[in-house]
């Protein structure tokens, strides 16, 4: 069975509504024909230009393996289908743009019935998959954004990231949770404390955390790692200090540990975003935008993950759901790689 479903240039005219006088992204991006090795197909695309894969991962498995709800299996879909219809213009060539598939999740997703013995088995199984796509196209000289499923992802990025780069990298992850849950087996809240067990975390930072949805043994062993954070509280409730404050503060620590910055975003932390664990109490959308254009534009940052993201969950049904959620996504994509391209690669 194929791990990755490409996104075939057909597939993309399916989700491309062309307009006469106008360029869709849909219509210029590069897409993967799923017949070429996979390393020869990212190779080619580095030579036409590309610097930017776009990876989708459909799965709920991590967190229902954390005893959370699922839904977060069709974020890619929606997203694409409001990507490919914005327009490739003087602000944005798409030809920098690759949109490689998903990660085929089909036969590891399970029933409502299944065990948390064997939902958390399949994540391990998930977690190879994802190693492996990703180290690919980071050796390709590439930058993954990854789009969809639980935080347990972060986890396979990480250790790719670190697999390619041979150093540990270090991570900033925007959510009001800390996924620093000990290490009970693989889900959605333990994707950092498995990275930093293996070395493949060297340095973390978890920004608008929320002060009441962590317990107290996993700010201690976040703690004794050596994480930081600032909380959604102490910036947006209390006002101790900005939000460009806070970013400041974290550049200068990401630059700092002089390694590859990973650039985390749970959709959880953006309000009443239908998500796996929405909440009332989250940012505004422009908020998320600003911080991951300032980390794409002041670090060295690696790749991008947008995680959790479960358009059935929108209260007004899954239509909506799949709207906000994909307009909201490519907002984030196009503000992390607008601050990519304003700074000069690195390394």
């Amino acid at each position: 069975m194929p791990t990755l479903l490409p996104f075939t240039r057909q597939l993309c005219s399916t989700f491309t509504h062309v307009r006469e006088g106008e360029t869709k992204l849909g219509q210029a991006l590069y897409c993967y024909d799923g017949d070429t090795p996979l390393n020869t197909a990212l190779a080619d695309a580095k030579q036409q230009g590309v610097r930017f894969v776009i990876l989708g991962i459909g799965e709920d498995i991590g967190p229902r393996a954390n005893l959370g709800r699922g839904g977060a299996v069709d974020a890619f879909e929606a997203t694409m289908s409001q990507w490919c219809n914005l327009q490739s213009n003087q602000f944005f060539d798409a030809k920098q743009c690759m949109v490689l598939g998903q990660v085929n999740t089909h036969d590891l997703q399970l029933p409502a019935s299944a065990t948390t013995q064997t939902l958390r088995a399949h994540v391990e199984r998930l977690d190879e998959r994802v190693i492996h796509i990703v180290s690919s196209i980071i050796a390709a000289g590439l930058e993954p954004i990854v789009i969809g499923g639980g935080h347990n992802n972060a986890y396979g990025l990480l250790m790719a990231s670190k697999q390619v780069m041979k150093r540990p990298i270090a991570a900033v992850n925007l959510d009001p949770h800390a996924d620093f849950r000990p290490r009970e087996g693989r889900h959605s809240g333990n994707g950092f404390s498995y990275a930093a067990a293996s070395g493949a975390l060297g340095y973390y930072h978890v920004l608008g955390m929320h002060e009441l949805k962590n317990s107290q043994q996993t700010l201690d062993q976040l703690s004794a790692f050596g994480g930081k954070w600032h909380t959604l509280q102490a910036i947006w409730v209390r006002q101790e200090l900005s939000l460009k404050q806070a970013i400041d503060e974290i550049v200068t620590q990401l630059n700092d540990s002089g390694s590859p910055v990973a650039v985390e975003l749970d959709m959880d932390a953006i309000m009443n975003m239908p998500s796996s664990a929405s909440t009332a109490a989250g940012i505004p959308l422009l908020d998320a935008l600003y911080y991951v254009n300032q980390i794409g534009l002041r670090t060295n940052a690696c790749y991008l993950h947008l995680a959790e993201a479960a358009p059935s969950c929108h209260n007004a049904g899954s239509d909506a759901g799949r709207r906000e959620t994909g307009q909201s996504i490519s907002e984030l994509i196009y503000a992390y790689m607008q601050g990519r391209i304003a700074r000069q690669p690195i390394g």
